[in-house]
């Protein structure tokens, strides 16, 4: 069945995961993508910040995406996004951690300009398996009516 912005009422929308992390993915992302040595190499990120090897932050975003699109933006009538409001990196995704992704609507509202689609925003956040906040994102979708809504809202 084909989620529509009707199915995205404000409040607590679902929880995705667990999916667990390797290392062997962490520094091939690392390697291709954000090639910092905090994200490739073991001894140069125990002397970083960040105290241990860790996935780069755009890593975390992109498993993020996959868990949404996993968890419902593939059986969505999804329109697409005009962008995202907000990216948090709270503490570091390390190697080994299982994560999982808990989703929120923060609102949903109908298209002034095209009332035949509707704007739900979403606040997601990732944790690790003890619970820890590792990203927070907010991000809006465009979502299509149930066929007749706005026909129906306006009658």
């Amino acid at each position: 069945m084909m989620l529509t912005f009707e199915d995205f009422p404000p409040g607590h929308f679902g929880t995705f995961g667990p999916r667990r992390v390797t290392r062997e993915e962490i520094l091939a992302f690392a390697a291709e993508f954000d090639p910092q040595p905090m994200h490739l190499d073991e001894a140069a990120a125990s002397r970083s910040m960040l105290k241990g090897l860790s996935a780069s932050g755009w890593h975390l975003c992109s498993l993020m995406m996959r868990m949404m699109c996993d968890g419902y933006i593939g059986r969505t009538a999804s329109l697409g996004s005009p962008g995202v409001n907000e990216v948090r990196w709270l503490a570091p995704l390390r190697p080994g951690d299982d994560i999982t992704l808990d989703v929120e609507v923060m609102e949903a509202r109908v298209s002034r300009s095209r009332p035949e689609t509707g704007i739900v925003t979403f606040k997601s956040m990732v944790r690790n398996a003890v619970g820890q906040a590792l990203c927070e994102m907010v991000s809006p979708i465009i979502v299509a009516r149930r066929a007749g809504a706005a026909a129906e809202q306006a009658g």
